[in-house]
């Protein structure tokens, strides 16, 4: 499929493309726009409960292997869950239930929820469980909470999500771990000692965790680079929207606008308060650097992607009746969400582009409609690829079966306090802090609706429509 869409939409009218290309190559970090307040419809659905987020916050993003490097996952998880509890003030025993994302989990705390929720003070009667669905696992832990609103099981849900990549499970080889489990089993020295006997130099070779697409064997980076060919996303165009994220958020930072962060004490190290992935550069660095891919000749590089990160981040969903009655003033409404699944091999990164008319759809609303746009940003280019096929009638009618395009998102609206590029992306926690950022730029720019979209590793990806709360 590769080499048709190059064709093809090398081939198909794309102008309007240059002009969100230039949008994003113009914009410069003094781009802020003050959206004013609209007088349009709410969402509210007759019958159905308003479920609503109070609170969001997240422990600061680290590259993997600085300060977070001698502690576990659940160490990151209990801090953003006690962080959530200070913020919010909530009861420990007044939530219902509790909902953790992770994707590349430590075998001692496979349910890490649970583990991080004892640790963080919460009553042992408050059931907790662990989803992963790779980049979008949060995503899947609010969704989970608001389905258990929705159906009337709870009322007060925490969910969250945590990855901690300094450290990640490395096993023996298979043959190893048959040979060692058959040494548990031998009854006699003799069968032990043949067991031994045995084992070869290879035997001892570690597994390293799968960095593939189990069904393909290609890596994500692979992927990304094989779809910016496909769309025609220059490396000029790549880098510069990562000095765009970088930029953003560097500006978002130093405004004090990334107000989700917690302070956190790293056991026997300093008090960390902000990320520390934020490195603007200049475009002449950026373009010194190799390929990281596919090489020589591909465009993916380390500064266009998004990096190894540990963190955790946490919010506090509830039914708008329970909300109000004790005490608090929400900050937003979940409104309708979709997932969506695609080809694996060929559309790996592409969940915006099928998602997103989707929820909209679901909604009754369109793209002039949004006020805010926050999308995860595994690597620039599959950004820019999502927004050519976004803005492609012949993708969307041969791929989508669908009449016309959706339409590109304005970049004066889009992740404009950065994004995972620059702020980091612990895998199981990117959902909540997208969510959050969204409710926050409604407050902060006056708008009433947000859109929050994702891809996900197995061809997987997410939309949510978020409503802000009347203030």
């Amino acid at each position: 499929m590769a080499s048709m869409l190059l064709t093809s939409l090398r081939s198909s009218p794309l102008t309007s493309v240059q002009t969100a290309q230039f949008a994003a190559r113009s914009l410069s970090t003094s781009v802020h726009l003050q959206a004013q307040a609209k007088s349009k419809k709410t969402l509210t659905k007759p019958g159905l409960k308003n479920i609503v987020l109070v609170d969001g916050v997240r422990t600061p993003f680290l590259l993997s292997g600085t300060t977070y490097a001698d502690l576990m996952p659940h160490d990151l998880a209990r801090a953003a869950l006690q962080g959530l509890l200070n913020r919010t003030g909530i009861p420990k025993d007044a939530v219902d239930y509790i909902v953790y994302g992770e994707v590349i989990q430590e075998v001692k705390t496979s349910n890490v929820a649970r583990e991080a929720a004892l640790g963080a003070g919460f009553s042992d009667k408050t059931p907790a469980h662990t989803v992963t669905m790779a980049c979008i696992s949060s995503n899947q832990a609010m969704t989970t909470a608001v389905g258990l609103i929705a159906a009337g099981q709870c009322d007060t849900v925490v969910a969250g999500g945590v990855e901690f990549m300094s450290d990640v499970p490395i096993r023996h080889s298979r043959r190893m771990r048959k040979t060692m489990l058959s040494l548990n089993k031998a009854k006699t020295l003799g069968a032990r000692l043949s067991l031994l006997g045995s084992i070869r130099l290879a035997h001892l070779a570690p597994e390293l965790p799968a960095v593939a697409e189990f069904s393909t064997a290609e890596t994500m980076g692979h992927s990304a680079d094989r779809l910016a060919a496909a769309f025609g996303v220059t490396r000029l165009e790549q880098d510069e929207f990562a000095l765009r994220s970088h930029s953003l958020a560097k500006k978002a930072q130093d405004s004090g606008l990334l107000s989700d962060v917690i302070s956190f004490k790293v056991p026997g190290k300093d008090i960390v308060s902000k990320d520390n992935g934020i490195r603007p550069s200049t475009m002449e660095q950026l373009a010194k650097l190799k390929p990281a891919f596919i090489k020589p000749h591909g465009t993916v590089t380390a500064a266009n992607s998004s990096f190894l990160t540990d963190g955790a981040s946490a919010v506090l969903i509830m039914s708008e009746e329970k909300a109000l009655a004790m005490g608090y003033k929400p900050k937003a409404y979940l409104r309708d969400f979709v997932y969506v699944s695609q080809d694996p091999k060929d559309q790996l990164l592409l969940g915006p582009t099928y998602s997103t008319p989707k929820v909209l759809e679901r909604s009754g609303l369109t793209m002039n409609d949004i006020d805010v746009f926050e999308f995860h940003e595994a690597f620039a280019g599959q950004i820019m690829a999502n927004l050519k096929a976004m803005d492609s009638d012949w993708f969307a009618q041969t791929y989508m079966g669908r009449k016309s395009k959706v339409g590109v998102p304005p970049m004066e609206k889009f992740n404009t306090w950065g994004g995972s590029l620059s702020l980091g992306h612990p895998f199981g926690a990117t959902g909540c802090r997208l969510v959050t950022t969204v409710a926050h730029r409604l407050q902060k720019e006056g708008g009433q609706y947000g859109l929050v979209a994702a891809c996900a590793a197995g061809g997987q990806g997410h939309a949510m429509v978020i409503e802000a709360y009347p203030q």
